[in-house]
């Protein structure tokens, strides 16, 4: 009965034991686990790669590339008062340009593939953290009349990054590719010396350009023709509302800010699409009314380039139907800051009757033909 007894104590001793050192290595799993969740948070914290928390460091080199990561931090953290916006249509212009022709220190924040709302939702926020910024160049897509004022090509952002709320910051921490595409990303490029990339270089791009090259994404023996190609009632009021919305809704809040509004030269590619779909005049139509609406706000100056036959109409200069390339981003802005294609209320109208009557008669067979493509 002793020796069962004796046996029993023991077995509970060393159950004990067992117990305490489960527990003991449960303990010290969760508190290097804890450490390392911290170590990470930190490191996270310090280089800070899509600026959430602080400006970008002198002694750390950065790759900018993510738009929709990236732009929310320059709103936050980095010093300037100018600000150019738009997508890919503003992707090539150069900030140091700008800061020479306009004598500002301007910054780039662009998002490929963007809707009016989002780009009038960062813009909102920068102009709300920054009281220095004055001035804005904003290219509105012309293409973009007709779509719905909410209307979005991507529908996952990094929302944590663009509010003010602490607690969702875990998605920031603790993310497995901020840590590699970010982080990591910055720690290589400063350990080989590599420069920070620089606002002129961010979101940029460079591709081959020419009717070749155009040819292999606009098929004008394939253009789908919409089934209502009108301009009633029911087109004016989303044309309305994607402008107020999204446009004069927010530089109206902001009196003393300039903003540089401008519509983007497509092609001559563009232009015969619209007349093959039978929509040139519906597009003039919604383009005549969002000019009305942006010239109501004094704070606006707009820009329209579709009398600049010779960037136009010179394929060499586009990628596609619609993008051009870095050349032409440097000789618009030129032109602005000289004032030049300046829409008024006294010319507007004369600019769309111009327009109308080139778009309307081109000949556009002759461009494939001597291209020897047709």
């Amino acid at each position: 009965m002793e020796n069962q007894k004796h046996s029993e104590n023991l077995n509970n001793s060393r159950n004990d034991q067992s117990e305490a050192a489960a527990r003991k290595w449960f303990c010290r799993c969760l508190s290097v686990l804890t450490g390392l969740l911290l170590l990470t948070g930190l490191v996270v914290v310090v280089v800070d790669p899509y600026f959430h928390y602080h400006k970008p460091f002198s002694f750390l080199s950065y790759r900018l590339y993510e738009e929709r990561y990236t732009n929310d931090g320059i709103s936050r953290h980095f010093d300037f008062d100018a600000m150019i916006t738009g997508t890919s249509m503003a992707q090539n212009f150069k900030p140091s340009e700008m800061d020479e022709l306009f004598g500002t220190n301007a910054v780039k924040e662009t998002f490929s593939g963007a809707g009016y709302q989002e780009l009038s939702e960062n813009l909102g926020r920068a102009l709300k953290r920054n009281p220095e910024l004055k001035t804005v160049l904003w290219v509105v897509d012309y293409n973009g009349f007709l779509r719905d004022y909410d209307w979005k090509q991507y529908e996952d952002y990094p929302t944590y990054l663009y509010d003010d709320n602490p607690w969702n910051d875990t998605a920031y921490l603790f993310n497995k590719s901020i840590l590699y595409h970010g982080v990591f990303s910055n720690v290589r490029m400063t350990l080989s010396h590599t420069p920070s990339t620089t606002m002129d270089e961010y979101s940029s791009w460079e591709r081959d350009c020419g009717l070749d090259y155009i040819l292999q994404s606009y098929d004008r023996e394939n253009v789908t023709i919409p089934a209502d190609t009108g301009f009633g009632p029911e087109e004016k009021a989303k044309v309305v509302q994607t402008i107020n919305t999204n446009v004069v809704d927010l530089v109206s809040q902001y009196p003393d800010v300039t903003f540089y509004i401008m519509y983007p030269p497509y092609s001559i590619c563009y232009f015969d699409a619209l007349m093959l779909k039978g929509t040139l005049d519906r597009q003039l139509q919604a383009e005549q009314t969002a000019t009305e609406l942006l010239l109501d706000c004094p704070n606006v100056r707009l820009y329209n380039f579709f009398d600049q036959y010779d960037i136009i109409c010179n394929t060499d200069y586009y990628c596609d139907d619609g993008h051009y390339n870095g050349e032409v981003n440097s000789m618009l802005l030129q032109m602005i800051a000289e004032d030049k294609c300046h829409v008024t209320r006294e010319n507007y109208l004369e600019k769309l009757a111009a327009e109308r009557e080139f778009f309307s008669s081109y000949d556009y067979d002759a461009i494939y033909e001597q291209a020897g493509t047709d």
